[in-house]
């Protein structure tokens, strides 16, 4: 289905209508990357991983981290392996799948925190730009 033919008032999904966006949404949102960072290096409990996101980054609620990583279940990136022991024990790994787009989003990562500086100058030039062309007009 072309994007250009859906009505305005269509109920077909965003799924439907552009797939390999949501699925990059999903890879690239504010947890997405850090389940798929943290998954990099070895399997986790869900606590555990919690934890190690907010070691790495800001910490998560149980929310957020359910939904996460049920949508990277969802789309082939994630497994979840309950264990049918006393107490239960859910364990969360990478797919083939998902072990692929971690790397390239651990690289993303890698190539931004190398390339912060270069960010930086450029913001600052272009907010300094916008403040002299403001105190122009």
């Amino acid at each position: 289905m072309a994007v250009s033919t859906v009505r305005a008032d269509s109920t077909a999904s965003a799924e439907t209508m552009c797939p390999y966006r949501l699925v990059l949404e999903h890879v690239t949102s504010r947890w997405g990357v850090l389940v798929l960072i943290a998954l990099l290096e070895r399997s986790y409990r869900f606590s555990e991983l919690r934890r190690e996101i907010g070691r790495i980054g800001r910490g998560v609620s149980e929310k957020m981290l359910t939904q996460t990583l049920q949508t990277l279940e969802r789309d082939g990136l994630v497994h979840r392996e309950a264990r049918p022991v006393i107490p239960p024990r859910v364990d969360y790994s990478l797919t083939d799948l998902g072990r692929e787009a971690a790397e390239q989003v651990r690289g993303l990562a890698a190539w931004t925190q190398e390339r912060m500086p270069d960010v930086e100058r450029s913001r600052r030039a272009y907010d300094e730009a916008r403040a002299a062309a403001a105190r122009a007009s």
